[in-house]
């Protein structure tokens, strides 16, 4: 039974293409493991960018068929999304090799280092990142596994969402959404926010206390958000927004255009980025690492030159006077931050969405159309495209039409476009100068180059 970093070297990824996957793949083959993988993304004979770029750090790549598993591979793991039907799980089993899930083999992994652990309904990527860059710049040689790239690893031709440090410092994204924040026991553990996202709030709750239990040194919160706050430990520990309760408050904050100016502890911060939400985050990135020594100039100095991470409000240009931006927001609670931190950037937001996934819609509808409805402006609009469907046995019993004619019925600007492929045709005579065009959704592999195509025939 493989229990530690040093129970096995031959490791094969079953859905190695899936963001999760491939930063722990590299993270393996970064410090000696022989990594291999396979992903139903990949086809004979047809590009696969991802494929390419694991290929080049020396993992080796497989149809979903089974001829990547060997009697030399000592370890299997599979995501959430893996199915115990798919062939590969049937041939390890008969191989009698042992399978574990994701979370399960990062928690093994975050065992091995001083590990921070970021968690939180939201802003766990982007705050991850941050405090990647500090102890970057600070000299500490941090490691990070991350959900998603990192812009700066990214501009080095890699996926950018993982790097391997010579420090002992190990950065990790706790996930609530598959209950796996649960398994991990890391020396500092940061959590965001608790918002309504996967789980009912009390379901919450449980996970992110047994995660404050499981960690062994310094835990910090945010004590803007309430429920998060509940689970204080010391608030001179923790982090806020102009709140006087939290021993790193970010005061004085002021947006101009793109670049966001504030204080903590009497030290001056600049930041190119968006809303109150990423000054929150940022605050918390330096909450922990002022904590763990780095000087709070260090931090400023860190952050100004932060690159930001991949669709996470990622700028794709302006043209015919109109900006657009791609963001990864895909619950309530980040659909609306996302609205509200494009809104001071022009006299009218233009926000479309694609839910992913019937369940997750379904169960967030009501809080979809509040949270949206409510963050809109009077000349602001929503669109919405129709719900991913990433395969699997799902209930197809709600449409993304559904949550538009609840915000119209709050007497906002609300439209459907059934096939996303229409949607540049029925935007254009909305998109007058000084616009911004918002694009939201996550999980679905090809929103990438949508937001990007749609950029360019703009």
């Amino acid at each position: 039974m493989i229990k530690n970093i040093t129970d096995f070297q031959n490791v094969f990824f079953i859905g190695v293409a899936g963001v999760g996957m491939s930063a722990i793949a590299q993270y393996l083959k970064g410090i000696g493991k022989e990594v291999s993988g396979s992903d139903r993304y990949f086809h004979p004979g047809e590009y696969n960018k991802t494929k390419e770029q694991l290929e080049a750090e020396g993992i080796n790549c497989f149809l979903q068929d089974g001829s990547g598993i060997t009697d030399k591979t000592d370890l299997i793991v599979v995501s959430t999304a893996i199915e115990d039907t798919v062939y590969e799980v049937q041939k390890a089993k008969e191989l009698g090799i042992q399978i574990i899930k994701r979370s399960e083999l990062l928690s093994i992994i975050a065992k091995s280092k001083k590990t921070i652990a970021v968690a939180g309904t939201s802003g766990k990527s982007t705050t991850s990142a941050m405090l990647y860059q500090i102890l970057l710049d600070a000299q500490l040689e941090p490691s990070i596994i991350s959900g998603a790239g990192l812009t700066s690893i990214i501009k080095q031709g890699k996926i950018g969402n993982a790097a391997i440090g010579k420090g002992e410092w190990l950065i990790i994204e706790a996930d609530e959404s598959d209950g796996s924040v649960v398994q991990y026991q890391p020396e500092i553990g940061l959590l965001l926010n608790i918002d309504k996202d996967h789980q009912e709030i009390d379901e919450l709750i449980e996970l992110f206390t047994i995660f404050k239990n499981n960690t062994n040194s310094l835990f910090v919160v945010n004590q803007s958000n309430t429920l998060a706050k509940s689970l204080s430990a010391n608030s001179r520990n923790d982090f806020g927004f102009e709140d006087e309760n939290a021993g790193y408050s970010a005061e004085n904050f002021k947006q101009d255009g793109l670049s966001l100016t504030f204080e903590v502890l009497n030290q001056k911060f600049q930041m190119n980025s968006l809303g109150q939400h990423s000054v929150e985050n940022a605050t918390a990135a330096i909450a922990v690492a002022n904590q763990i020594g780095i000087d709070l100039k260090t931090c400023a100095e860190s952050l100004a030159t932060y690159e930001g991470i991949y669709r996470r409000h990622q700028i794709l240009g302006q043209k015919n006077d109109v900006w657009v931006i791609d963001d990864y927001a895909h619950n309530p609670a980040k659909c609306a931050a996302s609205i509200k931190a494009c809104q001071p950037l022009a006299e009218k937001v233009i926000a479309w969405f694609q839910p992913h996934g019937y369940k997750p819609t379904r169960f967030l509808k009501d809080d979809f159309i509040q949270e949206i409805a409510d963050s809109l402006r009077p000349q602001d609009e929503i669109w919405m495209s129709e719900i991913f469907y990433a395969g699997g046995t799902a209930v197809k019993d709600i449409s993304a039409n559904d949550l538009i004619e609840g915000i119209k019925s709050k007497g906002k600007n609300a439209h459907f476009v059934e096939d996303r492929n229409d949607l540049l045709e029925a935007l254009k005579p909305e998109l007058k100068e000084g616009t911004v065009l918002l694009l939201m959704g996550a999980r679905d592999p090809s929103l990438e180059n949508f937001c990007k195509e749609l950029f360019e025939n703009l």
